[in-house]
């Protein structure tokens, strides 16, 4: 039996993402709020063995939310169709720093106060992945972003 999704008219593909990725990806991306998305999961890809796509109608991804995929898809292509025609195909790129996506943990950081909260700051090292809190200098692996 094959499944049949049809193209998007306008927004983005998230193509490659690892299997089991795809839900943390349709989330960093703002998930529901964003309106009608399909997420094929564990699919068959030559180059990855299995893969998870993210299609996301009306929705477009700047270079910075392409990059933050980059934390749990770093072989991720992005892919933003237009009237039905593919016009842009990027690779994600590894950032150096992520501003104000993530919650640091740890519960005594300064962004976590609450009469005065400040936006979250990590500095991304990779291979493997380490994410430490500019604030607190707390560091966290892969788990952090994979369990938003």
């Amino acid at each position: 039996m094959t499944l049949e999704v049809k193209p998007i008219q306008n927004g983005t593909v998230i193509d490659h993402i690892p299997a089991g990725k795809g839900l943390v990806v349709y989330t960093l991306l703002g998930g529901a709020n964003n309106g009608q998305a399909v997420l094929l999961l564990n699919a068959k890809s030559p180059r990855l063995g299995r893969k998870d796509i993210v299609k996301m109608a009306d929705v477009f991804v700047d270079k910075e939310r392409r990059n933050i995929i980059a934390l749990v898809a770093p072989e991720a292509t992005i892919n933003t169709i237009k009237n039905g025609k593919l016009v842009e195909k990027h690779n994600v790129e590894m950032p150096k720093r992520i501003e104000g996506y993530l919650k640091c943990l740890n519960p005594k950081c300064v962004t976590n106060a609450e009469r005065e909260p400040l936006a979250t700051s990590f500095t991304v090292s990779s291979n493997p992945l380490r994410l430490k809190c500019d604030y607190c200098d707390k560091e966290y692996s892969e788990r952090l972003v994979s369990g938003i």
